[in-house]
């Protein structure tokens, strides 16, 4: 006969193998995020870029063959004019090359007057004028390599040697053109190439002058690509009347290539990959979302211009990216 008992314990084993209630510590929470829309945009593309600046021209004033120096009459920083005299050297052997020439030059004369009176050959006078020009150019060579001049107007800007020395690898003054202007060596990549030509106008900035902006010009751009860097070189002249701009000065080079369609998000959408240089950003398809790898743009205020990756009206994740990955299912809400 059942007791009692026995329907108590029954009930009991009968809702212990029931279904449990779940609770809302049982339920996993959906990373939580918020969105915003890709757009294609019109986007002025304007290139930065960094060089030292260089002189317009420049003149290493050297003797041909190694000399003593007996004087220098310019300094680092002086100014000089094309035909000044700049350098003198030993004339020891000078004298010596000038008393041969003239030597050889009464020889000839003496020999053309024998051949006018029938007394002397034409082949005598061949000989000594072969000589004679030989002597005059060994003296002009000599005489031009003791005195050594500026072949420009400029500024001297590296003295290498003192009186004394003996002239040796380096030039023992250099000249250089710093008006009517200097000029930058810049490097294009192959994608912007195409955009840049010759008297194209470009603005540049100097640390030395944080308030100014100076304006230059594409003068020429150089055929080949260096294989290193995939890059053109591209000469910018920048006007220099004053002589403001000093070589060696950093420039800051920028160029206006019109403008272009390209996609733009909020630049929080943006995520930079930890010791790495990529950057990616998640884009939601439904209620999950796909990791796409990005090539950046410019940063244009609180947006960035991308180059790949994102489409035009793509949804792009904006916060909450912390707990995200690739085909993560997400809640969305509104930012």
């Amino acid at each position: 006969m059942k007791t009692a008992y026995h329907f108590i314990a029954m009930a009991a084993l009968l809702t212990a193998c029931g279904p449990k209630e779940q609770t809302a510590e049982t339920v996993e929470e959906l990373p939580i995020v918020t969105v915003g829309v890709a757009s294609r945009t019109e986007v002025p593309q304007k290139r930065s870029y960094t060089a030292n600046v260089e002189a317009d021209n420049l003149n290493n004033i050297s003797p041909a063959t190694p000399n003593r120096i007996k004087r220098i009459h310019a300094e680092v920083g002086d100014h000089v004019r094309a035909g000044q005299e700049l350098v003198i050297l030993d004339s020891s052997n000078i004298d010596q090359l000038r008393i041969n020439m003239e030597q050889i030059e009464r020889e000839y004369k003496r020999a053309v007057q024998l051949l006018e009176i029938g007394a002397g050959t034409q082949q005598a006078v061949d000989q000594l004028k072969a000589q004679l020009d030989a002597a005059r150019s060994q003296y002009a060579n000599v005489l031009e390599n003791t005195v050594l001049r500026s072949p420009i107007n400029g500024v001297v800007t590296a003295r290498n040697y003192d009186p004394g020395d003996m002239t040796g690898n380096l030039p023992v003054l250099t000249v250089g053109q710093l008006a009517p202007i200097v000029k930058v060596i810049i490097n294009i990549s192959e994608n912007d190439l195409s955009t840049v030509s010759q008297g194209m106008p470009v603005e540049v900035t100097f640390d030395a002058f944080p308030d100014r902006t100076f304006s230059g010009k594409v003068q020429r751009i150089y055929p080949t690509v260096d294989t290193a860097t995939r890059t053109f070189a591209v000469e910018v002249q920048i006007a220099n009347g004053k002589e403001e701009i000093k070589p060696g000065m950093f420039a800051r080079v920028a160029i206006d290539l019109g403008a272009q369609q390209n996609v733009v998000v909020p630049d929080r959408a943006v995520v930079k990959q930890t010791g790495s240089g990529n950057k990616y950003v998640y884009v939601l398809n439904g209620n999950r979302v796909s990791y796409k790898h990005v090539e950046l743009g410019q940063r244009l205020g609180d947006s960035y211009e991308l180059l790949s990756g994102i489409e035009d009206g793509d949804t792009v994740v904006i916060t909450g990216q912390t707990r995200l990955a690739d085909g993560v299912e997400v809640e969305v809400i509104e930012n």
